[in-house]
């Protein structure tokens, strides 16, 4: 191996890291944004997200993804076994970590989503099916030699193949659950139900934003002379900071004074946006691209409480609505000389990219929300979906896990 291979495989395997710490930034938001009697419960569906994923990931789902076979799903290289595809310059053990990290991190947006009334078993179901089959495909089609890369679909970094899939899904999750007990008044009105830890919220943002620097810049996959990857990381930095002051600004608008829980949505909204299109915009774009991101999610959660869907954490904000605007932001500011198949409607490309774009976002999220549909109403009937009313009241950590994340909130009687 030659020093430059060296370094790219070092390189990815940094990258890797970062995104494999994405999962403590998830766990330490989610489970500051639930009650106490919840915090355990997420932290559990957190360790399993990547224990569970990047087991069956190994076995199936890398080979659906990045194998030989047809513009829907790959067939060869089950359990990196014979016919294993290595699209990269790094070796292959290298790629498929980075890439099982990706698994991960799509799985567990849906957590946050479901929260504080899912069944673990049931929740456990969802992890297998979305790591070994429905991520793979989709991440296939985008950077598995599927359709869409055929099309010229541009998603660096997983905007819609990570993000969207994420969130389509969690939006699927929330309304076959529906809300939880309380969340609505008997006139309608949505109620706040505040996570029981703020600071901890704030410190898996921070960790995000951290792993962030892995997400995206490693999507490179190469060291090269460091520019593709410097400006990868710039205009992931500036999307993020501009999503926070959007939405800061919008809060402070709507609400009176500056939310806290909505400002760092608006930094995890930008970085959700820019994901799609780091590579392929310029600094001016990306801060762009991050303040309508901020602004975004604090509509998002507006918009959700008024159709009654309960989303305790803003998955569906975050995720799903920056998803499709990142994607789309791609066909609107993306530049054919930043390695894009051709430019965007704002640099005389016409809607050319934009159409395709749209036509991938759509794509996604209906492959996403049909198949994981499809999988809720069959775990429904088989072991159930949703906890009792007296496990949600009492909490899922008690319920589902026999424990407390703090001791002394249950009273118990022994003999």
């Amino acid at each position: 191996m030659s020093a430059s291979a060296g370094l790219d495989t070092v390189w990815v395997l940094l990258a890797a890291f970062l995104v494999f710490f994405m999962q403590a930034g998830f766990g330490m938001l989610e489970a500051g944004l639930v009650r106490a009697k919840n915090a355990g419960n997420i932290l559990m569906k957190n360790f399993l997200d990547f224990a569970l994923g990047s087991a069956v990931f190994f076995l199936a789902g890398y080979a659906f993804m990045f194998g030989k076979g047809n513009g829907f799903i790959g067939l060869s290289g089950f359990g990196l076994g014979e016919g294993a595809v290595n699209p990269s310059s790094v070796p292959l053990e290298a790629f498929w970590l980075f890439q099982a990290c990706f698994c991960g991190a799509a799985a567990t947006i849906v957590a946050g989503g479901v929260a504080e009334r899912i069944k673990f078993h049931a929740y456990l179901v969802y992890t297998v099916v979305v790591s070994a089959l429905v991520y793979p495909i989709i991440g296939h089609w985008a950077w598995g030699g599927g359709w869409l890369a055929g099309l010229g679909f541009g998603d660096f970094a997983g905007s819609a193949v990570v993000h969207l899939t994420g969130g389509s899904i969690a939006l699927v999750g929330t309304i076959y659950l529906g809300p939880r007990i309380g969340k609505f008044g008997p006139d309608g009105r949505p109620r706040a139900l505040p996570g029981h830890n703020i600071p901890l919220a704030v410190l898996g943002v921070f960790l995000l934003w951290f792993g962030w620097f892995g997400f995206n810049p490693g999507s490179t996959l190469a060291v090269g002379d460091g520019k593709a990857m410097s400006l990868v990381a710039l205009n992931t930095n500036l999307a993020a900071c501009a999503g926070t002051v959007a939405a800061m600004l919008a809060s402070w608008v709507l609400f009176g004074k500056p939310d806290l829980s909505m400002t760092m949505n608006g930094a995890l909204a930008g970085l959700v946006a820019i994901t799609a299109p780091c590579a392929y915009v310029a600094p001016w774009a990306a801060m762009v691209i991050g303040l309508v991101g901020g602004a975004l999610a604090v509509f998002g959660v507006i918009l959700l409480d008024r159709v009654h869907v309960d989303d305790p954490v803003g998955a569906v904000p975050v995720h799903a609505m920056n998803g499709v605007w990142g994607t789309l932001a791609v066909g609107v500011f993306g530049e054919k000389a930043l390695g894009l198949a051709r430019d965007g409607l704002l640099h005389g490309g016409g809607f050319a990219q934009l159409g395709v774009q749209a036509l991938g976002l759509a794509a996604v999220a209906t492959f996403a929300a049909a198949s994981m549909a499809v999988l809720f109403f069959c775990i429904d009937r088989v072991v159930g979906l949703r906890v009792t009313k007296e496990e949600e009241l009492r909490g899922l950590d008690v319920g589902e896990h026999g424990m407390e994340c703090y001791a002394g909130f249950q009273v118990f009687v022994t003999q």
